[in-house]
């Protein structure tokens, strides 16, 4: 059942009404039913399944694949869960924020593999990923 009374009250105006199970615990709080780790834990394994099954059949598709927001499908499920608004596109702002670190993970990757091990070219771009996410996150309010 889903909750509709937010716009009839002016305090909870802007908040998204989250839905209900049967017990009124709400599908991403801790009363949540237990089950809903599981099913996560589920997803995130048959990406990873389909990921590794697709490796063997080229490499374009698994280059691709790790694009589909699973995680932030998942990330903003909870949030949204909560019911506000607010909290909701702070999530996708922050999640916008680290598509530039994802690029320069990319780009060093693609650079470094000709010179080095692929290991050590996926190290150099978790470093760069690590470097431009502190930027955005803990650098000057202008960035």
């Amino acid at each position: 059942m889903m909750r509709t009374d937010a716009s009839r009250h002016p305090s909870r105006r802007g908040q998204v009404a989250a839905p209900q199970d049967e017990g009124g615990a709400c599908c991403g709080s801790p009363e949540g039913h237990p089950l809903d780790i599981i099913w996560k834990g589920i997803l995130g394994g048959l990406l990873t399944a389909l990921i590794a099954w697709l490796s063997k059949r080229g490499n374009t598709l698994p280059g691709i694949l790790p694009l589909f927001p699973t995680f932030a499908i998942i990330a903003l499920l909870i949030v949204g869960a909560k019911g506000d608004s607010a909290g909701f596109r702070e999530a996708c702002m922050a999640g916008a924020k680290t598509i530039p670190a994802y690029l320069a993970f990319l780009g060093i990757c693609y650079l470094t593999v000709g010179t080095f091990d692929y290991r050590l070219a996926l190290l150099a771009g978790v470093t760069a990923w690590l470097f431009i996410i502190l930027i955005a996150f803990f650098g000057p309010r202008w960035i």
